[in-house]
Order: structure tokens, then C-alpha cells, then sequence
């Protein structure tokens, strides 16, 4: 029985030398706080981007500091900055749980609302945390306020875009229609909403100091369902271009209805749910020839970009679907490959350090090169794939996104619709 009872027990101990460390031995992780508004597209395109990059990066060991592989750890909570009625105070609750009950290191994704954003700026001062804005937030008010007091909002980063970027990317390629077509009439169609009132009216400004003939104006409350008068009278005055910008799901209506008046205008613009992959298909079709923004590249695969191919590839194989819902996904899963190169530079998770770093950042990425302005921490444009980050405008055809704009990543020429030949 002693016999048997000691054979059993060095068997054990020989299993239990083969197996790996406990995990408790592990190295410590790295806590990413993301704060989102997950009950919204943009929080759940975030997410699941921010869970695929720190997946890929553990997988691959993890990050390195200093000698030492660490994993990241990532601690989601729902800020609902997004949803109406919801005060500010809320979404900053919600950052100030992440750092004192999650133990976040760092804060990556949101708040994805402007005014949220803003505010979380004094917290994120308050205890010394590393901020990476992936999600949202497209006010220039962010990186003005950083650039303007840099010793207290120096650890907060900005990988969006903003607003006045979009205007003069949407400027830029009806001046290039024009320059290959000659069209220069266009009919502005917006939503009756601040933001899109503001870049219509914008656009319409600078579109007039450039010769263009702006024929209508045309704003829609939220909800609207019919467009038919607008497309009307934008045929009336005979428009070559119609330039819409909205963010509400209806834009489908526009879409089928523009198509069923066979309306002579190339549509141009921004629109929210043009973006997701779906779309084709949710309006039969009938949204072919439309050209949408995405206001980083990163979610229409181009050639001149293979890190955004790699990156489309990995996320449709977890989730089933392209990513594009919103444009924030590429943005999203690059932040967190920009914060673990930033780390493995520094050798350290020590805020000035990494800030150090992050202000060094050249990094290839899904959009082209990521690198930040030293002073404002606003991520730096452009529009050629090895200086900074794109925009990306893809025109609809045969059922897929195809990359249109600008020169050095399309893949294809704008096409018009048959009716306009």
C-alpha cells in the first residue's frame, strides 16, 4: 500500500515539475482603462478593436519593459457619455472608477463625447495618467487646450481626428472632382444637427472662395424619412455634386431614393452608417457610386497600406464582419500598439517618461505613419502613407468599398453613375 501510495505521489510531483509557472508568478500586467460609451457603434467598434490588439500583443509575449515581458489587462466601463440626458459627471465617474478601482495605468478609447472628453482632462491631470483618445472627440478644443498648457495636460494624446481636418479633407477631394470632371455646382445637403450644420456651412464658405457655384443648401431634423423635395431641387438647378454629411441611419432613404430619381449628381460627403460593411446590402445596392469618408484610413483595405489589410483581415476573422461600423476600429487597435511601442522605448510605465516616448513616436500603422505634434499631442495628417495619418474616402461598387481618394492609396478613379454619362 506504501508502495503504491509513494509510486502515485512521485508521479505527481513529475506532472507537477513539467507544468508552467502559476500564473500568480506571472509579471504583472499592464491595466488599460477604456472608458466607452458601449451601449453605442462607437464603443463597441472600440472595444472590440482594443480586445484584438492586447489579444495579439499577449499572445505575442506581451510588452517588454526593460528586460521583463509584461501582458496587458483590459478594463472596460460603460461611460454612456453618448446617450441623451446623460450629465458629463457620469462619464468622469467612470474614468476616476477605472484609475481607483480597476487600477488603470493608463486610459485609452474615451470619453468619446467632446464635452466628456474636455472635462476628463483635469481627472487625467489629477492622477498623473497617460490618456490616449482613440474613440470620438473631434473638437479642436482638445489639442489647443494641451498646446496651450502643456505642463498640465501633457499626458493626454489624441489619435482622432477633428473637425476642422474633415472640412479641408472634404474640400480636397471636390477640388480634385472638379479638377478631372469640371464640375462646379454643388448642392449641400446636412443634418439639422450642430456638427453638421457647422461643416456644411464651413464647406459652403470655402468652396465659394474657390469658385464654386453653391446652389442649395438644404438641412434635415434628425429622423427625417424623405429627401424627395431636396433631390428635386437639386436636379432643378441642374448640381453636378451633391455634398451630404450626416449621422443618422436615414441617409439609406437618401441614398434609394437618389437612386430611383436617377438624379445627375455625384454624391459626396459623410455619412455614418454609409460606413459600416453592411450597407450595400441594407440598401439593395442602390448606394452604388456614393463616396463616403472615413476619417481614418484603416478600414477599406488599399494596397499602399498593408498593415490596414493585416489589420481588416484579423478583425473580420474574430468578429465575422469588416470593420467599419464607425471609423474608429483602426484607430482603436492602433493606440494600444502605439502604447506598448511607447512603454518598450521608455523601459518603464512611468507617466513622463512614456510621454517622452509617445512624443518620439514614428511608427508604421494601419493608416499610414502614426506620429504625434510634440506640443499640442494631436496626431499629424497628411496625405502621403510614409509622413503621417490619412484620410480615407471609398467609393461604393459592385458591393464593396473601394479606396478613391487620396491619390497615393486609391486603388481605383471615382466613377460617375451611368445616368451622368
Amino acid at each position: 500500500m506504501k508502495t503504491r501510495f509513494f509510486a502515485c505521489l512521485v508521479i505527481l510531483l513529475a506532472i507537477l515539475v513539467t507544468l508552467p509557472p502559476y500564473p500568480a508568478l506571472a509579471a504583472k500586467a499592464i491595466v488599460i482603462g477604456c472608458p466607452l460609451s458601449t451601449g453605442f457603434p462607437d464603443g463597441v467598434d472600440a472595444e472590440r478593436a482594443l480586445r484584438l490588439a492586447v489579444e495579439e500583443i499577449n499572445a505575442a509575449g506581451g510588452v517588454n519593459v526593460a528586460g521583463e515581458n509584461r501582458p496587458f489587462k483590459l478594463e472596460v466601463m460603460d461611460t454612456r457619455d453618448l446617450e441623451p440626458g446623460v450629465p458629463v459627471s457620469e462619464a468622469l465617474l467612470t474614468v476616476e472608477k477605472l484609475i481607483l478601482g480597476k487600477g488603470a495605468d493608463f486610459i485609452l478609447g474615451g470619453p468619446i463625447r467632446s464635452e466628456a472628453a474636455l472635462a476628463a482632462m483635469d481627472l487625467i491631470f489629477r492622477y498623473k495618467k497617460v490618456s490616449i483618445i482613440s474613440a470620438g472627440v473631434l473638437t479642436p478644443a482638445y489639442h489647443k487646450r494641451v498646446a496651450e498648457n502643456y505642463d498640465k495636460y501633457k499626458y493626454c494624446f489624441r489619435m482622432t481626428g477633428n473637425v476642422v481636418t474633415e472640412i479641408r479633407e472634404s474640400v480636397g477631394i471636390l477640388e480634385s472632382i472638379k479638377a478631372k470632371h469640371g464640375f462646379n455646382k454643388v448642392f449641400i445637403m446636412v443634418q439639422d444637427v450642430a456638427h453638421a450644420r457647422a461643416a456644411g456651412g464651413k464647406i459652403k464658405s470655402m468652396l465659394e472662395d474657390k469658385g464654386w457655384n453653391v446652389v442649395g443648401f438644404e438641412k434635415y431634423p434628425t429622423g427625417s424619412t424623405d429627401f424627395s423635395m431636396g433631390l428635386l431641387k437639386a436636379k432643378g438647378v441642374g448640381t453636378q455634386t451633391l455634398f451630404y454629411w450626416f449621422d443618422m441611419p436615414e441617409i439609406s432613404i437618401l441614398t434609394k431614393q437618389w437612386c430611383d430619381m436617377k438624379i445627375e449628381a455625384l454624391p459626396v460627403g459623410f455619412g455614418a452608417s454609409m460606413a459600416d460593411s453592411t450597407f450595400w446590402d441594407a440598401t439593395g445596392g442602390k448606394c452604388a457610386y456614393w463616396v463616403n469618408v472615413w476619417p481614418r484610413a484603416g478600414c477599406v483595405s488599399s494596397e499602399a497600406i498593408p498593415p490596414a489589410t493585416k489589420f481588416i483581415k484579423a478583425y473580420k476573422g474574430k468578429y465575422g464582419v469588416e470593420p467599419g461600423v464607425t471609423w474608429v476600429s483602426p484607430v482603436s487597435y492602433q493606440a494600444v500598439y502605439v502604447l506598448a511601442d511607447a512603454i518598450s522605448r521608455a523601459g518603464t510605465i512611468e507617466p513622463h517618461k512614456v510621454i517622452a516616448a509617445l512624443e518620439n513616436t514614428d511608427l508604421e500603422s494601419v493608416w499610414g505613419r502614426t506620429k504625434f505634434d510634440r506640443q499640442s499631442h494631436q496626431i499629424i495628417y497628411s496625405d502621403d502613407p510614409l509622413k503621417g495619418a490619412l484620410t480615407t474616402w471609398a467609393q461604393w461598387l459592385d458591393g464593396k468599398r473601394v479606396v478613391v481618394f487620396p491619390p497615393k492609396i486609391a486603388t481605383t478613379a471615382i466613377k460617375l453613375p451611368p445616368w451622368m454619362k
